[in-house]
């Protein structure tokens, strides 16, 4: 197929504005950057991917700036005259090249899923195997800010947009006064919303197995990566020690993970991320392990853009067992955009985009004017 013939490959750096600071335990974050990707095939197809880090290389180890070097000096050579359908064999390339940096592989590998949908006139969720289902139930993140700031947030996402589910960034504080504003929250909001958190590997085992219980005896549902990704044994203990589920996140990032994770029953449900398991369909092979065990799923988020943003709503729309709804409200965080239609989110909900490819078109004016120079 000529059409689908690699003939190019660039990259970008875009910088967008967010509607407000969004704190993790490491960084608060005032803008967020992405790689974005164009390849162009011979027949003058263009697919577009995007990767992006949530506040810089703090948690996944890759940064824009690295993601960008990575595709241009290595993977591009790799992919350059080759079919643009061939994903499994196109990823075997970029590992022969470079070990890891799942972000820059992902990035790419969402452009040749956006250019081989628009030569077929379908969207990528058909290249998926189809939609098991046409919305996500999206969970909105909470900054780790104090108790009457994200309240106030909540209180509004829940009045105005219909989110049923919130979950907070946490362990920049010491832990107790971390649980104080946890609970204070999950007070505050009671019955009508679910209430989550995330520590991002910010405890040890001693201190999640002391605070834990008194959060799930305080309302929380669900508590994602209290302890560092490495640390599977002492996931796993944290586990039985409680009721609500354990969510895996930097433990979970490849498919190889994703069994060495339910083998020491380390997670309760897989949190996926196409940047961090390096592309499409290694999410869906990673969502396939965890099927495999009986392990549910959760659709997570690098908050992306609206570009980054589609592709895993394609992506979990097609896996049966992403069955704990999805982070996905990236483009709702950002102040402005580089695409001509926003995604369409109702009641708490995105939709899956239906047009070929990913569904979206850029804003070259957009582009422009925030493209990193």
């Amino acid at each position: 197929m000529s059409a689908l013939t690699i003939h190019s490959i660039e990259t970008v750096i875009v910088d967008l504005p967010t509607s407000r600071p969004h704190k993790f335990k490491s960084t608060t974050m005032l803008c967020q950057s992405y790689v974005l990707c164009r390849v162009r095939t011979e027949d003058g197809i263009e697919g577009i991917g995007e990767a992006t880090t949530p506040g810089g290389p703090w948690w996944g180890g890759e940064s824009v700036e690295t993601i960008k070097a990575t595709i241009d000096t290595y993977l591009v050579p790799e992919l350059i005259g080759q079919q643009a359908s061939r994903i499994d064999l196109l990823a075997d390339r970029m590992d022969r090249v470079a070990a890891g940096n799942h972000f820059a592989k992902s990035c790419v590998e969402m452009a040749l899923f956006d250019a081989w949908g628009k030569a077929l006139g379908v969207p990528v969720h058909e290249l998926l195997g189809g939609l098991f289902r046409e919305s996500i139930p999206v969970t909105w993140a909470l900054s780790a800010e104090d108790a009457d700031i994200v309240i106030a947030e909540a209180e509004d996402k829940l009045a105005l947009e219909g989110h049923r589910s919130f979950k907070l960034k946490a362990g920049s504080h010491s832990p107790d006064r971390d649980v104080a504003r946890i609970l204070a929250v999950a007070k505050a909001l009671g019955e009508r919303a679910s209430v989550r958190i995330d520590l991002n590997a910010a405890w040890d085992e001693a201190t999640a197995a002391r605070w834990l219980p008194k959060l799930e005896a305080g309302g929380v549902d669900l508590v994602e990566q209290p302890i560092p990704g490495w640390n599977l044994e002492a996931l796993g203990r944290l586990a039985a020690q409680l009721t609500i589920p354990i969510m895996a996140d930097e433990s979970l990032r490849s498919v190889q993970d994703a069994y060495a994770v339910g083998r020491h029953a380390a997670g309760d449900i897989f949190s996926l991320k196409l940047n961090k398991l390096g592309g499409l369909s290694r999410t869906k092979k990673t969502a396939a392990v965890a099927e495999a065990m009986g392990v549910p799923c959760h659709g997570g988020t690098s908050i992306e853009s609206s570009i980054g943003t589609a592709a895993a709503a394609h992506t979990y729309g097609a896996i049966a067992n992403v069955t704990f709804g999805s982070e996905l409200f990236g483009p709702k965080l950002l102040a402005d955009g580089i695409v001509e239609e926003p995604l369409v989110y109702d009641s708490g909900e995105l939709r899956v985009p239906r047009g070929p490819g990913l569904g979206i078109s850029l804003d070259e004016a957009k582009l422009t004017k925030y493209q990193r120079l």
